[in-house]
Parts: C-alpha cells; sequence; structure tokens
C-alpha cells in the first residue's frame, strides 16, 4: 500500500507498484526507508507497532511527532538498562542460557529474601524468645529433619504437577511463615514451633527449582547452568543480611519479619510473571511410577546421595565449627570473622563460572575427589598457625574446593536422574544439606569437646576422603549409563 495526504509525493514509503490512492478509511500501512520523512514511523513499525492511519493524513509529520513522544520513555531507561548489561556481564559473562534467565531473577531475590531473616533467627530466638541453646538446637533439628522430607515431596510433586506451581508454593509458605513471626512477642515454644514447621515446608521448592535448570538447558550445559545459578544465590546472601539489618535498625523484630515477608510476596509474583511452565527438555508426560522405589534400587545415586552427605558434613563444618574454633580456641575477635566470612561469598560471585568454564572439560570424577580433599583438609592448618593470614588462605581454599564441588555434584544428579523423575532425584540430594546441618555440629562439637580441635579437624579431614571416594565410585558407575527404568534401545 501507498502513503498519501499532501505531502505523498515527498514520502519515501510504500510499495512502488501499489496504487497512490487509498479509498479505505482504516489499513495498515509498512515503511520501506529509515531516512528522509518516513524515518519515525519506519522505527514505530521495527519496534512491532501495527500503524493504522485514517484517511487523509500527512502521515510522516504527524506520525513523526508520536513516535518521537513514545520513544521518550525508552531512552530514560537506556542508560540503567546499559548499566545493569554491563553488572550482568561482570557477575554472569555472556555465555548464560537465555532459558535460564528468569530463574536467574528469580533465584537470587528469593534468596536475597531468605538471608535476610536466617541471618538472625537464631539471634532473635535467644535475646527476644529467651530460648536456650539447646531449645534452639533442638528447633534447628527438626527443621533440618522436616527439610528432608519436604524437599523430597515437593521434587516428586513437580514430577507431575509441574515445577512452577511447586516453587510459587514453596515461596508462599515460607512468606506466610515469615510475617507469621512478627505477632510472635516472646512466645518461645510458639515461635521455635515457627521456625521449625514454616523452615520445613519452605524447602518444599528447593527439588523442583533444581530441576527447572536441567528441564531448561542441553545436558552438556549443566554444570555451567548450575555455576550461574549458584552465584546468584551467593549474590543474594551478600544482599541479604545487608538489608536485614537495615530493616532492624529500629530495634524492631517485626518490622525485619514483615520487611522479609512483603520482599518474598513480591518474589512470588515474579515467579508467577516469568517463571515458564515448561522446558525444550522437560519430559513428555508425568511418571506413571513411584519415585522412591526407582531411588532405593538406584545404586549408583544411593552411593552418591551417601557421598553428598559426607560432603555437607564437612561444608556444615565450615559454616558453623569453624567460627566457633576462631573465636573460643584461637582468641579470634568476632567482628573480625564477620569480615573474614565474606571472603567465600565474594569468591564464589566473581569467580564460580569462570572456574567452571576452564575445568568443564575434564572428568567428573577427579574434579570430585579434589574438591573434597581441598574441602576437608585444609582445616589442619589451624594445627600450624590460627593467624589471619592463615585462616584467609584456609577460606580460600575451602572455597575454591566449594566451586569445584556444587556444580559438578549437581550435574551428576541431573544426569542420573530419569528425565521424567528429574524433580524426585534432585529434591532426593537436596536434603542432603539438612543431613549435614542436623548432624555436622552435633558430631564436631562431641569430638572437640573429647580431644580438642586438632581431633574435630582430623575427623572432617578423613570424612572428606570418604566422600571422594564414594563420589569417585558412583561417578564410575554412572558413566555412560541409561536413566534408571528406561529400557534399552532395540
Amino acid at each position: 500500500m501507498q502513503c498519501s495526504g499532501p505531502d505523498q509525493d515527498h514520502c519515501q514509503c510504500g510499495d512502488p507498484e501499489a496504487p497512490r490512492m487509498v479509498s479505505h478509511s482504516s489499513l495498515p500501512f509498512w515503511f520501506d526507508d529509515m531516512t528522509g520523512p518516513c524515518a519515525a514511523p519506519k522505527r514505530l513499525h521495527n519496534a512491532g507497532i501495527l500503524l493504522r492511519i485514517p484517511f487523509p493524513v500527512n502521515y510522516c509529520a504527524k506520525l513523526g511527532f508520536v513516535v518521537s513522544e513514545l520513544e521518550q520513555p525508552k531512552a530514560r531507561w537506556e542508560a540503567p538498562s546499559r548499566a545493569f548489561a554491563r553488572f550482568f556481564r561482570l557477575i554472569w559473562g555472556d555465555d548464560v542460557d537465555a532459558a535460564l534467565r528468569p530463574v536467574l531473577l528469580v533465584s537470587v531475590c528469593g534468596s536475597v529474601a531468605f538471608s535476610a531473616i536466617w541471618t538472625f533467627v537464631g539471634i532473635w530466638a535467644i535475646k527476644a524468645l529467651g530460648a536456650s541453646g539447646s531449645e534452639l538446637g533442638v528447633a534447628f533439628l527438626a527443621a533440618a529433619l522436616g527439610s528432608m522430607v519436604a524437599g523430597y515431596a515437593g521434587g516428586a510433586l513437580s514430577d507431575r504437577i509441574g515445577r512452577k506451581p511447586v516453587i510459587m508454593v514453596g515461596f508462599g509458605i515460607e512468606a506466610a511463615f515469615l510475617i507469621s513471626l512478627a505477632g510472635v512477642g516472646d512466645r518461645t515454644l510458639l515461635g521455635l514451633a515457627l521456625v521449625a514447621v514454616g523452615s520445613s515446608f519452605g524447602s518444599v521448592g528447593s527439588g523442583a527449582s533444581q530441576a527447572m535448570v536441567a528441564d531448561l538447558v542441553p545436558p552438556e550445559r549443566h554444570e555451567r547452568a548450575y555455576a550461574a545459578m549458584r552465584v546468584g544465590n551467593n549474590l543474594g546472601v551478600t544482599i541479604g543480611p545487608p538489608l536485614g539489618g537495615l530493616l532492624l535498625l529500629g530495634g524492631q523484630w517485626s518490622h525485619l519479619f514483615l520487611g522479609a515477608g512483603i520482599l518474598l510476596s513480591g518474589v512470588i509474583g515474579l515467579a508467577a510473571r516469568f517463571l515458564p511452565r515448561r522446558g525444550a527438555y522437560s519430559p513428555e508426560e508425568p511418571p506413571t511410577r513411584g519415585s522412591f522405589g526407582v531411588i532405593r534400587n538406584d545404586f549408583p545415586f544411593l552411593l552418591f546421595f551417601l557421598s553428598g552427605g559426607l560432603a555437607f558434613l564437612v561444608y556444615i563444618a565450615y559454616e558453623t565449627l569453624l567460627p566457633i574454633s576462631l573465636v573460643s580456641g584461637h582468641g579470634l575477635a568476632p567482628s573480625t570473622w564477620g569480615f573474614l566470612v565474606i571472603v567465600n561469598p565474594i569468591a564464589v560471585t566473581f569467580f564460580q563460572l569462570r572456574l567452571t568454564r576452564r575445568v568443564e572439560r575434564y572428568p567428573a570424577a577427579p574434579r570430585l575427589v579434589l574438591a573434597m580433599l581441598l574441602m576437608g583438609w585444609p582445616f589442619l592448618l589451624l594445627s600450624v598457625s590460627s593467624s589471619i593470614p592463615v585462616v584467609v588462605v584456609l577460606i580460600l581454599i575451602f572455597v575454591l574446593g566449594e566451586m569445584l564441588w556444587v556444580p559438578t555434584s549437581q550435574a551428576i544428579v541431573a544426569g542420573l536422574a530419569p528425565p521424567d523423575l528429574r524433580g524426585a532425584y534432585m529434591g532426593a540430594f537436596g536434603s542432603t544439606s539438612a543431613v549435614g546441618f542436623a548432624l555436622g555440629p552435633l558430631l564436631g562439637l562431641s569430638v572437640r569437646s573429647a580431644a580438642g580441635d586438632a581431633a574435630m579437624w582430623s575427623t572432617f579431614g578423613l570424612i572428606s576422603v570418604v566422600a571422594a571416594i564414594t563420589g569417585a565410585v558412583a561417578c564410575r558407575f554412572a558413566l555412560g549409563r541409561r536413566p534408571v527404568g528406561v529400557p534399552e534401545a532395540a
């Protein structure tokens, strides 16, 4: 079709073979030239806006004004968009799968909300509720055991009804739990019960989240995708505690709980808007068999589950026992540990993906063995010296092993899992963190009370060796195997 109106002879647009005039009052127009009088409407057309303009109108002149008005908001957003793009490239680089980015957004925001509150839960329980150390320990143990069941159950449910609704339900339960804590006051048992129950059911979406990653990216990119997710989680953990501190500036615990709950409610909105219902690599049909029976008979997975549980014992030792040892056994000031502990999330945020890209061409089993040894044995450096430079070296060696271990182990589990039971497998393996959280501090403190720091760290060094051996054997069994329950091709 052809432009018409008073300036039709000067308008560089339309189909030259078409008639010069149109008789209908509302017809679509397209523009062939990005220069001259029709440049502005052509930009609108390229933006996906179909133009229908009544006859006769001086199209180019009037549309030029309309387009300039429409482009003003876009111009205002260009600078912030460029800044965000630079920040994204700095953290994640340029090769994050486009399908994974919505999951990264939801994961980072959820991690901010969770870490804003969980950093302070122990302090709140003791200071505001008057809970004893043993009461708090029982609540954490109950939370860990409940998380094991909820993580597996949520993953298995996501295999049947989809990942997205299960993830949203998990966020919703946690948001309701956080908001309910604002009304606890000083009722100790009620507060501790809410901590145990809320944190347990809040784990419902964890297995579904991990399975969604494998649904969205091809198998050869699983490890890099899980590394990207871990970077996002650590970025959230870096942002969350300072945000929680800001909410506590007035000394009101209710402000912290309400603020974190509202933030998590916003994450539910993001999940509803951006998370996909299915991925390119999702199974075609829901499972027709029970997941528990398949997992129970999957020897390589059970062996890797054991390796993961032992690895998490070592990891939780770093999280909970290292600060106790440094402060009470080596004279380190608590404030100094507060500065040292951020070395870990900062290192993960900036170097996890870079390290993963460098080492992913090597076989998984040797990487897993190296990771376990790097995580378990550096603690013995404290027997030689506990100076701040030595502690920094210890943390850096540990975080190097941690960065090798986490994405490698998650990618192995995603490969071991049958596609139709991926959520159940990821949820079951995720429960190993609860095993470590439940048993690690108890084991470590018992050994420390009986034989001292050196014996405690030697114990975790030996545990890391067993974790390395069992993980390597599981990798050997899993190498090239068919998914469990899938018959051999004819």
